[in-house]
């Protein structure tokens, strides 16, 4: 069996958000629903084998971090195989607050964090370098279990 998993986003303004999402980090529009007055009903972003699906707020449940204080209860992941330093500048030119600038992590991968136009806090990767659990472990000082 094939799975995927997917992650939905909720924006005030989710049209903003989509366009946003495709300057800063290249996403793609694969799908759009509006209504009869144009409000966005659903949708999906692809980046290469993934998606996001894009939302509204619309329950006391489902709300933007600006809608919140900027509180997030999750970090979206996004992994690249170009060059991490200029996606980090792609994102910043389009206004993302780059709350970690990038830096190769002890485990191989190269990181940087920030936050979007409404307060969601992404993390992009790009592995720069196989590490094997001893090497991680050493240089971390933690007990990995499951490394692959």
């Amino acid at each position: 069996m094939t799975a995927r998993l997917s992650s939905a986003v909720v924006y005030q303004n989710p049209k903003a958000a989509l366009a946003w999402l495709e300057k800063a980090f290249g996403f793609e529009l694969a799908m759009l629903l509006e209504d009869a007055d144009g409000n966005l009903a659903h949708s999906q972003m692809e980046f290469g084998d993934s998606y996001i699906m894009v939302g509204q707020e619309w329950s006391d449940d489902h709300k933007s971090p600006r809608s919140i204080g900027g509180k997030n209860t999750q970090t979206v992941h996004i992994q690249v195989e170009g060059d991490l330093d200029a996606h980090c500048e792609r994102a910043r030119a389009a206004g993302a607050e780059i709350i970690a600038e990038p830096e190769t992590q002890f485990y191989g991968d190269r990181t940087y964090r920030c936050r979007d136009l409404e307060g969601h806090i992404w993390t992009v990767s790009q592995t720069v370098k196989a590490v094997s659990r001893e090497e991680a472990e050493a240089a971390s000082g933690l007990k990995i279990t499951g490394w692959r």
